[in-house]
């Protein structure tokens, strides 16, 4: 979403400062600009501050809320591996960094990614190696969790782990053609 959307918020809602990552609570009444609607999550500015609104509380912005699980198989079929790898890859796509309109995949954060079946039944264990762009960024947790909940979001998998990792030290050479593209840096 490019154009700036001016809403009132329709009742309370939680939201992260960004880019300190602090829980707070804004007002029903107050007034919000949209400024970011990628993801399933929000950024909006509030009296000159930003910050992160969930999917899962589009409502307070009169939107709605998407809340798909999805499928890595066709129905009725056991996934394999890779195609539970792919659809890992399509979820993370769908993941933000609340500053920069570039998906963590695209912006070369995610540094591993691993399915492996879970012993014992048909889902799968997925495991992801991740980092940020600023070691200090206080919305780390909260995209590290986004990148969480988008991979569970996979019907087929039945755990996701997603660990913060520092090296290497993630630099713009990191990002695809595309991002680097989107950001004008090319």
């Amino acid at each position: 979403m490019h154009h700036q959307e001016s809403i009132e918020l329709k009742r309370d809602v939680e939201a992260a400062i960004v880019p300190a990552g602090d829980a707070v609570t804004l007002v029903k009444g107050e007034s919000a600009t949209i400024t970011q609607e990628l993801g399933g999550s929000f950024t909006v500015v509030v009296n000159g501050n930003m910050f992160r609104i969930q999917g899962s509380d589009a409502d307070a912005l009169g939107k709605e809320v998407s809340d798909a699980r999805v499928r890595a198989s066709a129905e009725g079929e056991k996934a394999n591996t890779e195609e539970v790898e792919t659809r890992v890859w399509e979820q993370m796509k769908t993941c933000f960094d609340p500053e920069i309109p570039v998906n963590v995949v695209d912006l070369g954060l995610i540094y591993d990614c691993v399915v492996t079946e879970a012993e014992g039944d048909d889902d799968f264990h997925v495991m992801v190696k991740m980092t940020l762009t600023a070691p200090g960024c206080g919305m780390g947790p909260m995209i590290q969790q986004d990148v969480q909940n988008k991979i569970m979001c996979i019907e087929d998998v039945a755990e996701a782990d997603v660990e913060l990792v520092w090296e290497p030290q993630w630099n713009q050479g990191m990002m695809t053609e595309a991002a680097k593209l989107q950001l004008g840096l090319m």
